[in-house]
């Protein structure tokens, strides 16, 4: 597939071997993909003692360099899209045409980190602003924060790693990149190109680095305190616990969230119902920011709820490898259970499953819950992570605000409308870190600041974002002296 990289793992300026090996499997049909190395707490260490030895060489390294490097992997990565966009269906089993949106974002990343670094400047401050300032010049300039551990979640392997990666190399910070255990080969290959392409410049390869494992090898990551930052995605329970582990380092979180969607009786339905359909199910409905509530006003219920019906048998359900899919086996077996037994559960409790929710050769159909009752239920409290989307109708738009709100999590929500008042009252009503107007929660521009509040996390993603919360300010107070002829 031209994935052509050593074998063992990027530490230090060399691979080195790994003391056990993972198997990764296509989670379509469980065929073998790879054998990938695992690494240990030892590694981990290793890769901590590389960082910090060239944490002051990397913070120096001149902007071009830094540029430069960044450039060409992007235009290694656009030269071998293709196999990168084969090796993502492999790993995650995610549809091609959602693994292609990936390639495209990776890519946009990787530029704008790169653009970004020419726009790394402080500015002067007027410290006379009180008689005590007089004659006193200042400025204040952006240092970086040190080293960095990235870690990236499953469904988007080679973008939320570009998402540590990239913006910590643009700031100057030698970046520890580790994926997770489904998924590293992707990441792997881009962390090859890049360090590459800093041996190329004259720039370490340690600046960035690639340590594979469990839990254990996070935990040694995370907690070791030389690190700058940690910068995690991945569940809200695991977030909480490397916040509370690693403090006081700087911790950034891009956490879960239940996005919804808010149909207002002014909608354009058929507008609305695509939505619920494109970004309900994109990704297999592994995407943090997937419909997962559709709350709509009750005088446009049934007709709502009619055309989204009508339009869920037509989501293409199979091989992911098929340009046609849109929604394939989730990433284990394990994701598959937890979903059924979630609809499970609804279903008992009284909602209805109108459309899909069977399991074919081992794939979730595209399903839609009607809810009419306020119940504690999994399937709307938490994150699905699945092709799932849950309907509930109420009275008018203060109540499906506080609805949005009645979460622990706060990434995306949408509202569907034709009144600029009624947008305007979304964009200020809603608690959550993106309102989206008249489109998917699921939109993200990766050049736009992204995060939550609440359950979903702390800090932004988006190269210029997350190049700010990777580096600190350094105040320079200085009064000139006169020299007496």
């Amino acid at each position: 597939m031209g994935t052509e990289f050593p074998e063992g793992l990027p530490i230090g300026e060399h691979w080195v071997e790994a003391p056990a090996a993972e198997d990764v499997r296509f989670p379509y049909d469980g065929t073998l993909v790879a054998r990938a190395p695992a690494a240990d707490t030892a590694l981990a260490r290793q890769a901590v003692d590389a960082a910090v030895a060239v944490r002051d060489r990397v913070g120096r390294l001149p902007s071009h360099t830094r540029r430069a490097a960044l450039l060409a992997t992007h235009e290694a990565i656009a030269a071998q899209r293709a196999d990168f966009e084969r090796l993502l269906v492999l790993e995650t089993g995610k549809p091609l045409v959602d693994c292609r949106v990936e390639v495209d974002r990776t890519l946009l990343t990787l530029l704008t980190a790169a653009e970004e670094v020419a726009r790394l400047h402080g500015e002067t401050v007027p410290l006379d602003l009180l008689p005590s300032g007089e004659g006193l010049l200042g400025f204040w300039t952006r240092k970086p924060i040190g080293v960095v551990v990235g870690i990236s979640g499953f469904n988007y392997p080679l973008l939320l790693a570009a998402h540590k990666i990239a913006p910590s190399l643009a700031a100057g910070c030698p970046v520890i990149a580790k994926p997770a255990p489904q998924t590293p080969l992707a990441t792997l290959w881009l962390v090859h190109l890049l360090r590459e392409a800093l041996h190329a410049a004259n720039a370490p390869r340690a600046a960035v680095q690639l340590v594979t494992g469990g839990p254990e090898v996070g935990v040694a990551l995370t907690t070791d305190r030389r690190i700058g930052a940690v910068s995690f995605t991945g569940s809200a329970a695991v977030g909480h616990r490397i916040a509370r582990d690693a403090a006081p380092t700087k911790v950034l979180l891009e956490l879960g969230s239940n996005a919804a969607l808010v149909v207002a009786a002014d909608a354009d339905l058929d507008a609305a119902a695509d939505a619920v359909v494109r970004g309900g199910y994109y990704a297999s409905g592994q995407a943090c920011i997937s419909v997962q509530r559709v709350i709509v006003e009750d005088a446009v219920r049934e007709e709502f709820v009619a055309r989204l019906t009508q339009r869920v048998p037509q989501v293409v359900v199979g091989d992911p490898r098929d340009p046609a899919t849109r929604v394939s086996a989730l990433i284990d077996r394990r994701s598959t259970e937890r979903v059924c037994a979630w609809l499970d559960e609804a279903e008992k409790a009284g909602a209805s499953l109108v459309a899909g929710g069977r399991v074919t050769d081992g794939v979730i159909e595209p399903a839609v819950l009607l809810l009419d009752a306020e119940r504690d239920l999994a399937v709307w409290d938490e994150e699905v992570f699945g092709p799932v989307v849950a309907v509930r109708s109420v009275p008018d738009l203060q109540t499906a605000f506080d609805l949005v709100n009645d979460s622990r999590y706060g990434l995306h929500a949408s509202i569907y409308t034709s009144s600029l008042d009624t947008a305007f009252a979304a964009l200020d009503r809603l608690e959550v870190g993106g309102v989206v107007v008249n489109e998917v929660p699921g939109f993200r521009s990766d050049v736009m600041p992204y995060g939550g509040v609440k359950d979903s996390g702390a800090g932004r993603e988006g190269p210029r974002f997350a190049i700010e919360e990777l580096t600190v300010t350094r105040m320079a107070v200085i009064r000139p002296t006169t020299k007496k002829p």
